[in-house]
């Protein structure tokens, strides 16, 4: 039997005439009919996993060109640690560092300006301008909203003058009252940041009927604005002294910066060298990235076999990058590029050696070795190895015309075209369970009018008989 909805389409009771099992023969049915879908997608999935291992391996080689790209450059050696003979002086190096040496002595460090103020209760009777004056005689005018100190304090931390106050207890004077000092403060070191503080106007100073703050009773300059300063060569006739705003000597060598801590007649010697440690990474940063590729291409292309503990039968797996032409030919190529001779001579003279397995190492020993008899003969040779190997890096993992890029998008455009005709599948598979349905539903239908008309026969024909 069967029903039938609103919009037409037959609802069947699973086997209510025939007996039938409907639901599980049409189920039967259907897995059959998605044997193409299913294999669909299982290729989806193995196409997944392959672009996966294309993207890491493209992005190990990508790093590659990059360490390489670096080590290519003339100067990819030319790194430099400095050293200082005192405490009182530190020093840093940059990329346009040299060796040398230099020697100085320390005269001061550089300070900021700090004043005190006379004790008062308040800044005046009502709000009243104060100018700062700097020694180029640049001014800078404060107005407090009143005469009060916290006021007058708000106002000039809030200003443009280059100056912080605070407020300090001062005791109290005859009556009771308490008092208070200001504190002014320049933010920044250096001679050029010194202050005057006047009550009055900037035209008040020009015209000098301005009181200095700092001047009056009580008041003081308790610490005066002033450069750091070192004298190269003292006592020498060559002696020159240099003065910095801050602390710390920009460029004393070239590419070389020095910071002072505390004045000193005891001469500081700094001393640049070429840092070995440091160029010896530059070079064993390129084997590592050149075996990072390989090692992980090596465990991608393997055959592993794995034997089952409870049935004995053994099972064969296969790398996902195993009879890949575009992933070998790139690996070729690199290790081709990091072991050919630059002027005839082998990389190994600088450390970079092939082993008789196609993987690379680093001697320390014969690097170090090359670095200190022939500076620029190592470098050159690294250069050169360094400029192969990014090429065919490059090559490879460009992200516009790499080989090993274009082969995953190439990929990706199939499992692309695979999801489509698995959607198209979706649909026909849908429709097709569809059509089974009715037909079980209809021959469910024709055979309950069957059993009716059988039913009726068989009345008919016994009342013949009783009659």
């Amino acid at each position: 039997m069967s029903t039938t909805s609103a919009t037409g389409t037959s609802l069947a009771i699973d086997g209510l005439v025939s007996g039938l099992k409907t639901s599980d023969l049409i189920n039967s049915l259907m897995s059959i009919e998605q044997v193409p879908q299913n294999l669909l997608k299982a290729k989806v999935t193995t196409t997944n996993s392959f672009i996966s291992s294309l993207q890491t391996i493209n992005s190990l080689v990508q790093s590659l060109a990059t360490k390489a790209s670096a080590a290519a450059k003339a100067d990819s050696l030319d790194v430099y640690t400095a050293s200082s003979s005192a405490t009182n002086a530190t020093v840093s190096t940059s990329a346009t560092a040299a060796p040398g040496s230099v020697s100085f002595t320390v005269g001061q460090t550089a300070a900021a300006q700090v004043g005190v103020t006379a004790a008062m209760s308040s800044w005046g009777d009502t709000a009243s301008p104060l100018t700062f004056t700097k020694p180029d005689g640049t001014t800078t005018t404060v107005t407090p909203k009143t005469g009060s100190l916290d006021d007058t304090v708000s106002a000039i931390n809030a200003s443009a003058a280059g100056v912080t106050a605070t407020k300090v207890a001062a005791g109290t004077d005859a009556a009771g009252t308490k008092l208070y000092r200001l504190q002014v403060t320049s933010t920044a070191t250096g001679a050029a940041n010194g202050f005057t503080l006047h009550r009055g106007t900037a035209a008040d100073v020009a015209a000098g009927t301005a009181t200095d703050v700092l001047a009056e009773t009580g008041a003081a300059v308790v610490t005066r604005a002033s450069d750091a300063s070192v004298t190269l060569w003292a006592g020498t006739a060559a002696a020159q002294t240099v003065t910095s705003a801050t602390n710390a000597f920009a460029d004393l060598l070239p590419g070389v910066s020095v910071t002072v801590s505390k004045a000193s007649t005891d001469p500081v010697t700094v001393t640049v060298a070429r840092d070995s440690a440091k160029a010896q990474a530059v070079a064993s940063g390129l084997v590592d990235a050149l075996n990072a590729v390989t090692s992980y291409y090596a465990s991608n292309t393997g055959v592993t076999s794995t034997t089952s503990p409870t049935s004995g039968t053994t099972s064969t797996t296969a790398g996902v990058l195993l009879g890949d032409g575009t992933t070998r030919s790139a690996v070729q190529r690199l290790t081709s590029a990091m072991s050919t001779p630059v002027d005839g001579k082998s990389p190994s003279s600088i450390g970079i050696v092939i082993t008789k397995d196609g993987d690379f190492e680093f001697d320390a020993d014969a690097f170090q070795k090359a670095l200190a008899a022939d500076p620029a003969g190592t470098q050159s040779m690294l250069s050169g190895v360094a400029k192969t190997v990014a090429d065919a890096a490059t090559a490879a993992s460009d992200k516009y015309t790499g080989s090993i890029t274009t082969a995953i998008t190439g990929k990706q455009s199939v499992v692309k075209d695979l999801t489509t005709q698995i959607e198209s599948w979706t649909d026909r598979l849908t429709m097709r369970r569809a059509t089974l349905q009715n037909q079980y539903a209809a021959l469910e239908t024709s055979l309950s009018k069957l059993q009716s008309q059988s039913s009726w026969l068989a009345g008919q024909l016994a009342s013949m008989s009783a009659n």
